[in-house]
């Protein structure tokens, strides 16, 4: 049925979430969605920052790390993390980035499973991911292999020669949908065990890490957490894990006494064993208080809305884009909180879409991809986006000199 916009108005009056939409700044004209490559700016944000730079900072000086809790920092944020993704108290710290996350995490499996040297991952994963796989391939000397299949052959891949599955849960570019518990239970049928980055999962929709009994898994906080740009990633390590699994960029803050100053390392006997280096007082900061949103709905309503969005984002483009390539699943509990279609000139549609005030973004070589973050999107700027879509590629609109020149980041 084809839907008018005073249809799309009265949905979005009946939308149980459009009341989230306030807590963030988000500039008059633009309808956002890349919320899965940076997060809008919750309002809330800024204060907490001023008040840590300027009274924390500015006032307390290093006795900050005692009486405003700077230290605690990366499990107090961790421990918010963890109840956005299944996960119990004390089981995942907030530091480093992911990719380095991906290192430790991959050569703590390797050490946990010494008779094997397979780390299984599969073609659609995130290039960092795989990167980081093969520097730990040539730091050991070429002795482990990184084992690639289609995204579809993962669990047929899964052998007794495997020491880690590394996978994302959610396709960057396609935004298609791992089973997660599925593939863990196959892992861990044949001895290996099973790490999940959740990049494109966090925040978007409710993930269960103790219920598919995950042993590892990254991620990173700047997308559908909203932590900002080069927000602090996480780490999980599984309660069964964490006396003996061991980090092996053994920094201070892994240490189970980091201020006896011992020479010798002694890793902490807990998730802080994942810790390095000095946490990041301000990027952490400004994290806990972006996630002071999720206080306000649960993810089973934040995924709801997200389908809903992207359904009707996927019907409007059919009806008026027939020719677009479709690249996300159909089925809506099958991809992540992301939509993709094809294009052969992708990015500089893309461009045009920008230059019109729909931000979303490009991935190589042909993808154009849309983010839907139901905390502060609406059916309405949906609706509004697939209009101007429409006009960009039924005119061309794209095919200007400026829209073809590729900048740094895409």
């Amino acid at each position: 049925m084809e839907l008018d916009a005073v249809s799309i108005e009265q949905r979005d009056g009946a939308d149980p979430l459009a009341r989230l939409r306030q807590l963030f700044s988000i500039p008059d004209g633009i309808i956002y969605l890349d919320g899965n490559s940076l997060g809008a700016l919750p309002k809330n944000v800024s204060t907490a920052l001023a008040s840590a730079v300027e009274e924390q900072w500015g006032k307390s000086l290093i006795k900050g790390w005692n009486c405003h809790g700077w230290i605690d920092l990366p499990s107090k944020v961790g421990n918010r993390i963890a109840k956005l993704v299944g996960a119990d108290d004390g089981t995942l710290i907030c530091a480093d980035s992911t990719s380095l996350n991906v290192f430790k995490v991959l050569a703590t499996a390797i050490k946990m499973r010494p008779d094997r040297k397979v780390i299984l991952s599969d073609t659609g994963n995130f290039p960092t991911d795989l990167y980081m796989a093969q520097g730990l391939k040539e730091l050991t000397g070429g002795d482990i292999e990184l084992r690639l299949a289609a995204p579809e052959e993962v669990e047929a891949a899964l052998d007794e020669t495997v020491a880690v599955m590394m996978l994302t849960e959610v396709d960057y570019r396609t935004g298609r949908k791992h089973d997660m518990k599925a593939l863990t239970e196959k892992a861990h049928s044949v001895g290996a065990l099973a790490m999940w980055d959740l990049c494109h999962s966090a925040g978007a929709f409710p993930v269960h890490l103790k219920e598919a009994k995950a042993d590892f898994a990254v991620g990173c906080s700047y997308k559908y957490l909203n932590g900002g740009p080069g927000a602090p990633a996480f780490v999980y390590v599984a309660p069964e894990h964490q006396s003996h699994s061991g980090n092996p960029l053994t920094g201070w803050m892994g240490h189970d006494a980091p201020f006896a100053f011992d020479l010798g390392y002694t890793p902490s006997a807990k998730t802080d064993q994942m810790r390095v280096g000095t946490p990041q007082v301000l990027a952490m900061t400004a994290l806990d208080a972006s996630l002071d949103v999720f206080d306000e709905t649960s993810l089973e309503a934040l995924q709801g809305k997200s389908i809903e969005l992207s359904e009707l984002f996927i019907s409007e483009v059919k009806r008026r884009c027939p020719n677009l390539e479709l690249a996300s699943p159909i089925d809506p509990l099958k991809r992540g909180s992301q939509v993709s279609f094809r294009h052969e000139q992708g990015y500089a549609v893309m461009q045009a879409l920008i230059d019109r005030g729909v931000i979303g973004d490009f991935r190589a070589p042909n993808i154009i991809r849309f983010g839907f973050a139901p905390l502060y999107l609406s059916f309405a700027e949906v609706y509004k986006a697939a209009e101007i879509l429409e006009e960009i590629i039924a005119g061309d609109l794209w095919d200007k000199p400026e829209y073809h020149q590729k900048s740094k980041v895409t």
